[in-house]
């Protein structure tokens, strides 16, 4: 079985759609994940406001690669947001899973998405834990 911490280098690696928005892992450990990106022109909506879309998947990315660590494929089954703050071109976001619960074969995680220090959006998320195991 594949360390925890490589899973999420794994996982990106086969990420066309993480690595198209720029995705960076920043930190790993099991049962956290911390990624980072920088929002681009082609992001942004009619507003010239990021589309809501991308802190979305900036913060289930954490959550799927933070889920993940525990060594089993983990898939998700719910999950929701709430954007704090509207965010422009050239705004750095980290995402950061923050709270990682584990009920037998169900987790559930919190996901912080900050600009700077200031929280921007909360995601959660419900995984479930697949008996499969993550192979180098």
């Amino acid at each position: 079985m594949i360390k925890s911490e490589k899973i999420p280098n794994k996982m990106l690696s086969q990420d066309a759609f993480s690595q198209w928005l720029g995705i960076e892992i920043i930190e790993v450990e099991k049962g956290r994940c911390k990624v980072g990106m920088t929002i681009r022109k082609e992001m942004l909506n009619s507003m010239s406001k990021a589309h809501g879309g991308i802190s979305y998947s900036l913060a289930d990315t954490a959550f799927g690669f933070s889920a993940n660590t525990h060594g089993k494929y983990a898939v998700s089954i719910e999950t929701s947001i709430n954007h704090i703050e509207a965010l422009e071109e050239g705004d750095y976001l980290t995402a950061e899973a923050t709270v990682d619960i584990t009920k037998t074969k169900v987790g559930f995680n919190i996901v912080e998405v900050k600009r700077g220090d200031d929280i921007v959006a909360l995601f959660k998320g419900v995984v479930y834990r697949t008996s499969k195991d993550w192979e180098e």
